[in-house]
């Protein structure tokens, strides 16, 4: 070697893995250099433990505000983990470049860069071709011994019109500038003049990579200084023009000369495929992971082989492949490659041939085979011995112990927390939830069981839960001492008595029995000082949830049913007035709090509650001046509960659509007794008297209201299943044969008016002629007869 040498990569590229590693075997260097933070050097060597397994990447985050943080990810087809891996395997030193991650976390605040256009996808637009990673695939992936020294060139020569471009934006720039008066009186809203930054003198907006590259330079003088020439630098093929470009040192420094700068610690952390992705929002990455992972494993026919592990999923999936569709995929992946021009078949030829013979032209498998094989669900793995908070420590061991190993593919998770490992368990993703780490999420049960000692809980690992775990680290040491002092935090900084009982709720279900005296407090003197009873009314489920789940969990609940009791107490004290004169809109919401109160009343063990709530109940079902939807539901839930007789529930219906009531009043009515998902559809059906009254209300109603009352008929009844609407429209239908009961109660025959009413029936003569064919012209009166 008689200067550095400059292997320009692109990132994650299988193609420029291996062609990598032959340039490294081939030419030997002293020391290997690799794009990359600088603070990691002391962490390389963690890169050759034996349980060390990519997808994996560095994270760096500031001390002092975790959730300021960068990644920095390695596959194992990433050809600067080759290169780690070649210099570990060879005891050669190996060294990161780039700028040092203390100043690109300290440089997040200032505005982003505009996007620059990918310089992979600009060389594909000249070489004629729609998609960059097909590009890639037929230039490196697949001839990538060919390519290797070209593309470098190919990249200066870009860097060579980028760089003029953008010289002549500048000299606009400062053009338009200089044309202000002054730059303080410029009339343009955002004088281009601005993007120079005046602290350190360069271009903020445009010349990030200039910044970093000056850095890189310097490192690769230092190393030539230490090792001499034979050293080799891997680093995306965008920055070699840059490397080989001959500057001074005093040029370099400059440029980096008052850059920002914070404190900031590194680590190791597992990484996905799914993360590597684009689509996972890193910018840096890759359409196909798992398909980049597979071309650079595999020793020969790797079309044969991917096609082979699509047709091992389809089967396990229950479709029917038999060898002879491999063959056949094979073979037509084969031919699509030669039509097109392609030296070997890739993703987009394999995809093809999958959708005609695998999937029998079908794209609803394909989204599969892309979910698991194309991006897949690695989730890497890194050693105990990486840096971490203490926090994560704790949560590692406990994982362990739990045997809860964290996994990129979603899966679900059903506890009985009757066991004391599931129980442990349900403590820990409450915990977590609460210091905002999301990894687990509740879910409905898909054995449909509503018992409280079960949950279930849908798990996924992302690389970014993390850095959420270094940011609850102020909050402890441990899992358990986190969540506790995150909790009493919350329960003192929350302003709105929901909050804080369904922070009480939160504690007992994560088991923080030492934070569940503050917020007890805080609760009381909220719920002291609240006098609102529709919030009132919103926090009385969650404490009596809270109440049963601490019966599950063994925990000590005797401070939070004193409070849940007193809470009841002013609910049924407050909640008469409260339903007096209310308009539509609030009529509804109070009907949804007393739904609520009545749920919550129920699951007390204390009965005297109970008997205090209906006779509350009783009362508004018959006060005057109560909104109709919450008169009906509170009939509705004596009736339910065997308070109220049949004879008095038809009372009570028949006051309320009497002449006298104004028919928007009646209707609500009828919504609060029989609306929503009140199984009151089923009452009508089963019940007669009742729905005749609400047939003969409906039959008087005049037509102008009618008109009115019509929006919400149809939102009550259109809640129902279609098998009751249909059973109901038959009562109706059968009429007088239906239910003497109705007939003896009202007069009239259920479902019918006294008398035929022939102007109504002429109407669908025509329609009815027309539909059997007899033609719409003969008169109302023949099609009657007929």
């Amino acid at each position: 070697m008689s200067g550095p040498l400059l292997l320009g990569v692109r990132h994650h590229g299988p193609g420029s893995a291996r062609a990598v590693r032959r340039a490294l075997e081939a030419a030997g260097p002293a020391a290997v250099l690799v794009e990359g933070p600088p603070e990691a050097d002391a962490l390389v060597e963690l890169a050759a433990d034996d349980d060390m397994r990519p997808p994996v990447a560095l994270l760096a985050h500031v001390v002092d505000e975790p959730g300021k943080s960068a990644f920095w990810p390695f596959a194992e087809f990433s050809p600067e983990w080759v290169a780690i891996d070649w210099a570990l395997r060879h005891g050669v030193p190996v060294r990161f470049i780039d700028l040092p991650a203390a100043h690109t976390l300290a440089m997040r605040a200032r505005p982003p860069r505009p996007g620059r256009t990918d310089p992979i996808g600009a060389l594909a637009e000249v070489a004629g071709y729609d998609d960059p990673e097909r590009w890639w695939e037929d230039v490196v992936e697949h001839r990538e011994g060919e390519a290797f020294t070209a593309l470098g060139e190919a990249m200066a020569a870009l860097r060579e019109a980028h760089e003029a471009h953008e010289a002549h934006q500048a000299h606009e720039t400062q053009e338009a500038h200089k044309a202000c008066e002054t730059h303080k009186a410029c009339e343009i809203q955002e004088c281009p003049g601005d993007s120079v930054d005046p602290d350190t003198g360069w271009n903020a907006v445009d010349d990030h990579d200039l910044v970093r590259e000056a850095y890189m330079r310097l490192q690769v003088r230092a190393a030539r200084r230490e090792f001499g020439d034979d050293v080799a630098v891997v680093c995306g093929a965008w920055h070699v023009p840059a490397l080989r470009r001959r500057t001074t040192v005093a040029a370099d420094r400059a440029l980096l000369k008052g850059l920002p700068k914070a404190k900031v610690d590194m680590t190791w952390v597992p990484w996905t495929h799914r993360r590597l992705a684009r689509a996972g929002g890193y910018g840096a990455g890759i359409e196909s992971p798992g398909w980049y992972r597979h071309l650079f494993e595999v020793p020969d026919r790797p079309v044969e082989r991917w096609l082979t592990k699509v047709a091992g999923l389809l089967r396990e999936e229950g479709r029917i492949v038999s060898s002879a569709h491999v063959i056949e995929a094979v073979r037509l992946a084969d031919t699509l490659a030669a039509l097109r021009g392609r030296p070997l078949a890739g993703l987009g030829e394999t995809t093809d041939a999958v959708r005609a013979v695998l999937c029998e032209g079908s794209d609803v498998p394909l989204a599969l085979i892309h979910d698991r094989l194309v991006v897949g669900d690695v989730l890497g793995e890194v050693p105990e011995a990486a840096p971490a908070v203490p926090l994560q420590r704790d949560l590692s061991r406990t994982q362990r112990s739990l045997r809860l190993k964290p996994a990129a593919l979603e899966k679900e998770l059903d506890l009985d927390l009757r066991g004391d490992t599931d129980a442990a368990r349900s403590r820990l993703l409450h915990r977590l939830r609460l210091l905002g780490v999301h990894w687990g999420e509740p879910a409905d049960s898909a054995r449909g069981s509503t018992g409280t000692f079960r949950e279930t809980w849908r798990l996924r690992w992302e690389p970014e839960l993390s850095v959420r775990v270094a940011e609850a680290g102020v909050w402890g040491t441990t899992v358990l001492g986190a969540a506790t002092a995150r909790a009493e935090s919350d329960a003192v900084a929350a302003e709105a008595l929901t909050d804080v009982t369904a922070l009480a709720e939160r504690c007992l279900l994560a088991g923080l029995p030492d934070a569940l005296p503050t917020v007890m407090r805080v609760l009381a003197d909220r719920a002291a000082l609240d006098a609102d009873v529709g919030h009132l009314a919103q926090a009385l489920p969650a404490l009596v949830r809270s109440l049963r789940y601490g019966d599950v969990r063994g925990t000590d609940t005797g401070a939070l049913a004193e409070v849940a009791a007193g809470l009841a107490e002013r609910v049924f004290v407050g909640l008469p007035p409260a339903c007096a004169g209310l308009d539509a809109d609030a009529a509804t919401q109070m009907r949804g709090h007393v739904d609520a109160v009545h749920a919550a009343v129920a699951l007390l063990e204390e009965t005297g509650l109970r008997e205090r709530w209906r006779t509350v109940l009783r009362s508004l079902a018959v006060r005057e001046g109560t909104a109709g939807e919450v008169r009906g539901r509170c009939a509705r839930l004596l009736l339910d509960e065997g308070e109220l007789a049949d004879d008095e529930t038809a009372r009570l219906m028949g006051l309320a659509l009497s002449p006298g009531t104004p028919p928007a009043e009646a209707a609500a009515w009828i919504e609060g007794f029989v609306g929503g998902g009140s199984g009151g559809g089923l009452l009508l059906v089963h019940d007669e008297r009742l729905l005749a009254l609400v047939d003969g209300w409906l039959m008087e109603v005049s037509p102008d209201a009618f008109t009115d009352v019509l929006p919400l008929l149809r939102r009550t009844f259109s809640a129902y299943d279609a098998g009751v609407r249909r059973t109901l429209g038959e009562l109706v239908r059968r009429g007088p044969a239906a239910s003497g009961a109705a007939t003896a109660l009202t007069g009239i025959p259920h479902g019918f008016a006294e008398e035929l009413n022939p102007a109504r029936a002429d109407a669908v003569v025509p329609v009815v002629r027309m539909l059997l064919g007899a033609g719409a012209g003969a008169g109302a009166g023949a099609g009657v007869a007929a």
